[in-house]
């Protein structure tokens, strides 16, 4: 994956037609990060009246929304899927619909960070912690001067009265922010943006799960190597266990379970719908 920062596209992104897979409903754009980045600059651009939410998760989010078909509608009614894992790529492979490659939510933030570097375009960041986000900033002020941090907002760990969560989103809108990233986790976040999505006024809105402490320098990222080989669940199961072992052992293998199934027969039905 390349760093360099051509100009965006002058086509408005929503004129491209979509390409997408569904794996157990939940439907994932068929894009390589450089198409994503174009997408999201393009949005920028436009300055839509009603955000555009991006979603980045792997099998979790997908898993959630087979169970839950409420949380299944939030995920497509996403403007853009980023598959995040490399349970979904093997799926789509299988089903012979291949997705372009993953893009895990720290990847699109750093690649999105490198445009706003050149372009001078601000971020807002909500979720995670204080000491999280004071961290976060003073890396990214450091790796890329020319984006700006407009804004940042820890919420309380407890459910938002009415007044707070207005506040949060006047505060949002004032910033003027070109990005809002929220790292509230998965799937709190996705439920967060769906429902104020309609009162808030910045052109894009990215959930990026864990990407905040990534980037702040209090979690360590898996090794390269380790993750195009497939593998960062497993490296973060073993960095963060008890937060993540019920997610990889238990729903993991009934993920693959309904997923190799639904795969196979999807593969198995195309010779004879053509």
């Amino acid at each position: 994956m390349s760093d360099t920062v051509p100009a965006p596209a002058g086509l408005s992104p929503d004129q491209a037609p979509r390409s997408l897979v569904t794996i157990l409903g939940a439907q994932i754009d068929r894009l390589d990060s450089d198409a994503v980045v174009a997408r999201i600059e393009g949005w920028i651009a436009e300055r839509p009246p009603r955000p555009r939410h991006v979603v980045v998760t792997g099998f979790h989010g997908i898993w959630i929304g087979h169970r839950d078909p409420t949380f299944r509608a939030i995920l497509n009614r996403a403007d853009l899927f980023c598959p995040d894992g490399i349970a979904p790529i093997w799926l789509a492979r299988l089903r012979g619909e291949p997705l372009s490659e993953r893009l895990p939510g720290a990847e699109l933030m750093r690649r999105l960070m490198v445009a706003a570097d050149a372009r001078g375009y601000s971020s807002f960041f909500y979720g995670d912690t204080a000491a999280t986000l004071d961290a976060l900033s003073q890396r990214l002020a450091a790796d890329y001067p020319g984006h700006r941090i407009v804004g940042t907002r820890s919420p309380p760990f407890r459910p938002l009265s009415p007044a707070e969560a207005a506040a949060d989103i006047d505060l949002i809108n004032a910033s003027g922010a070109d990005l809002l990233w929220v790292g509230l986790g998965l799937p709190k976040q996705e439920r967060w943006i769906d429902t104020h999505r309609e009162r808030l006024r910045v052109p894009v809105v990215i959930g990026v799960g864990a990407a905040f402490g990534f980037h702040s320098g209090q979690v360590a990222r898996v090794p390269a190597w380790l993750g195009e080989a497939g593998f960062e669940w497993l490296w973060r199961l073993v960095m963060e266990p008890r937060k993540l072992w019920q997610r990889d052992l238990i729903d993991g293998p009934q993920f693959l379970y309904h997923g190799l199934r639904e795969s196979i027969a999807h593969r198995l039905r195309r010779p004879a719908d053509r």
